[in-house]
């Protein structure tokens, strides 16, 4: 029910230290105005809706199906929340859960950990978030970091996140990093809008300073699709000047609480394209201010649909960040009763709210295996759906 992709020795000692354990399951809201683009995301209908993807998906988490919820999950062009996966699992296994905003347009409608941060302005700016912002909550990652590793008796934390618009985001933070992930990523889209990704991302790189033609090698459309190069940025900028310029608060938030709880805990990054750009941020933050962290104790987990996704290509990501195992559950829904659930088979959702890395939680700490956790999930869909 867990394959390795990247890294398999590293991953197999990683299970192996971890199996049986029960993880603690953080999860970090944000938003980035990127995200109101028309088309530029599948996660809420509108950008109306997208605008409460965030809250919606974290009161669903936190409660479960309520009869009258304040912020309804938004409605999707196919498919459904991926929070049912998380929710499923968190509830069943009653995992510890810490929400945390790091920048949200309004305020949660159940208890989170505010990390007094912002959201983030359209990444085409080139100025998505003040400095002081970026730094503050890169610090208070660290010192959470080091809370929930302490608290976490089996050590073990797995890390999800809902951002909106958050893979175009990580394509912007992956291309300042020097990392040619255009035509990489995924998205929720069931083909990836790769072309839009990537204008949005050369205007916002451009606009910040970081993209000079003439210094920078530019993707053709062509290369978009099968980038044959590494992008190099001569000037090697400060990796949490790259966040401010086009990231969101999501990603500095995570990695400074990765990196620190990995000194002494295990740590599963729950996503796909974002989480692989929040283990790319770590490298470079730790190497531009000489932080001791454990990359051997950080995994990133996803799900199949995320891995297999032919519009995209994670594992050469993966490969292309680094030396870090790239782990996804093989839950499937091609035999689920719910349309919404099989729609996952087609390519919709694919991924978000740690949706992976609760899988893979369940497979690893309960054992679960594709009936039960089919089971499980199916069973809140029916409550949701009552």
């Amino acid at each position: 029910m867990i394959k390795i992709y990247t890294q398999a020795e590293q991953g197999h000692r990683w299970l192996q230290q971890y199996q049986g354990r029960q993880p603690v399951f953080a999860c970090v809201l944000g938003f980035t105005e990127t995200g109101l683009i028309e088309g530029i995301s599948a996660a809420g209908r509108t950008p109306h809706d997208r605008q409460f993807t965030a809250i919606a998906d974290a009161e669903f988490l936190y409660s479960g199906p309520a009869p009258d919820p304040k912020y309804p999950l938004p409605p999707l062009h196919a498919g459904a929340s991926p929070v049912l996966i998380s929710r499923a699992v968190v509830e069943a296994l009653s995992l510890p859960l810490y929400l945390f905003n790091a920048g949200l347009p309004q305020p949660p409608s159940v208890p989170t950990i505010d990390l007094g941060g912002a959201w983030a302005r359209c990444l085409t700016s080139g100025n998505a978030l003040e400095m002081a912002k970026v730094r503050h909550l890169f610090d208070l990652g660290l010192i959470w970091g080091e809370k929930l590793a302490a608290v976490s008796s089996e050590g073990l934390i797995v890390i999800g996140e809902c951002v909106v618009g958050g893979t175009t985001t990580a394509l912007a933070v992956l291309t300042g990093l020097g990392i040619s992930a255009a035509g990489k990523v995924n998205s929720s889209h069931v083909t990836c809008n790769h072309a839009q990704k990537w204008a949005l991302v050369q205007t916002g790189l451009e606009r910040a300073g970081f993209w000079r033609p003439g210094e920078w090698q530019i993707a053709t459309s062509a290369e978009i699709q099968n980038p044959k190069s590494k992008i190099r940025n001569p000037k090697s900028p400060d990796p949490l000047q790259v966040v401010a310029a086009v990231g969101d608060p999501m990603q500095v938030a995570v990695a400074g609480i990765a990196l620190a709880a990995s000194c002494t805990s295990g740590v599963m990054l729950a996503g796909g394209t974002q989480m692989l750009a929040v283990y790319a941020l770590i490298q470079a933050i730790a190497k531009e201010y000489s932080l001791a962290w454990k990359p051997e104790n950080i995994v990133v987990g996803t799900t199949r649909w995320v891995v297999d996704d032919s519009s995209g290509d994670t594992v050469g990501l993966a490969q292309m960040v680094g030396s870090v195992p790239l782990l996804a559950t093989q839950l499937s829904f091609a035999t689920s009763r719910y349309v919404q659930l099989q729609a996952y088979e087609q390519g919709y959702v694919k991924e978000g709210m740690g949706a992976g890395g609760c899988a893979i939680a369940a497979h690893l700490y309960a054992g679960w295996n594709q009936t039960e956790l089919l089971q499980a999930v199916e069973a809140l869909v029916e409550r949701y759906c009552a």
